[in-house]
């Protein structure tokens, strides 16, 4: 199995949200606030190659939304999906699926575009996009803490137009090689890949572990909805990753692709930080 970046573009979010209750004096160091409390953060997608199956886990915010929408999270930099692919020298219609950890509008809203005539087409038209029951449902039927991260335009044309299927939570498994396990805290079954890849595991981490300064227990997201749980589920997979040696692949952080964590006095913590591609 190869594996490729795709970077889709960075976006912000208050700090303040992304760190709940730590205090800003403790989060800055690791993830410096601009003027109006927004921190950059990226929105890093992963593309596993195995034979025929081309594999895109997540895809970005998208361009969907109206500028009001996009106002609030102050898009930049030069990247974009399309210009990822081309770099790997593929082109959406060789995506044959698009797995998506959970349905979030920052991670889901690449996979479905306004077709020429206004209405909605996929992004990957030969693709088909991966969830499952669980979290569709949950999706689609949003609590008031999530509905606003979930958009109907980027769920629903996936079910309406015929590519949208749901893995099998029993089985654990997408591809040879490529496991998955869900965690609950972020969002109800979140599902997190974990795929075996020059001699090392890695795990493609999404919103259990925004970036690196998100390792220590107590950084939980306000975005969370059930923070607890998060703490939990951690504590759990950190201290697993430092004993198992597990390569983190960061889908948030704006400065690091990957990690690792060790185990200290003062419990888990970074090890080190590298490039995909320096494995």
């Amino acid at each position: 199995m190869e594996l490729y970046v795709v970077n889709t573009g960075f976006f912000k979010l208050d700090g303040g949200a992304m760190f709940g209750v730590v205090p800003k004096t403790l989060w800055s160091r690791t993830n410096p606030a601009d003027d109006n409390n927004m921190c950059t953060w990226a929105m890093r997608s992963l593309l596993a190659v195995d034979g025929n199956r081309v594999v895109l886990i997540d895809n970005g915010i998208g361009d969907k939304q109206d500028a009001k929408f996009f106002s609030h999270y102050y898009l930049h930099g030069e990247d974009s999906l399309e210009k990822s692919l081309r770099k790997i020298g593929l082109s959406a219609h060789q995506i044959t699926d698009n797995f998506l950890t959970h349905l979030h509008f920052d991670h889901c809203g690449g996979g479905v575009k306004y077709g020429s005539h206004g209405q909605y087409e996929m992004t990957f038209p030969r693709a088909t996009y991966w969830s499952n029951q669980e979290h569709w449902k949950w999706a689609t039927a949003p609590n008031p803490r999530e509905k606003a991260s979930f958009l109907e335009e980027n769920i629903l044309p996936m079910q309406e137009l015929g590519q949208l299927d749901f893995v099998d939570l029993k089985q654990k498994s997408f591809l040879p090689g490529f496991e998955f396990f869900t965690v609950d805290g972020h969002t109800d079954k979140q599902m997190l890949p974990k795929i075996q890849y020059k001699g090392h595991t890695l795990v493609f981490v999404a919103d259990l572990l925004p970036s690196v300064g998100h390792i220590p227990l107590p950084y939980v997201m306000g975005y969370d909805t059930r923070p607890l749980v998060t703490m939990d589920e951690k504590a759990a997979f950190l201290e697993e990753a430092a004993r198992e040696k597990y390569v983190l692949f960061l889908e948030h952080d704006a400065q690091h692709e990957c990690c690792t964590v060790k185990m200290t006095e003062k419990g888990v913590r970074l090890d080190q930080t590298f490039k995909l591609d320096e494995i």
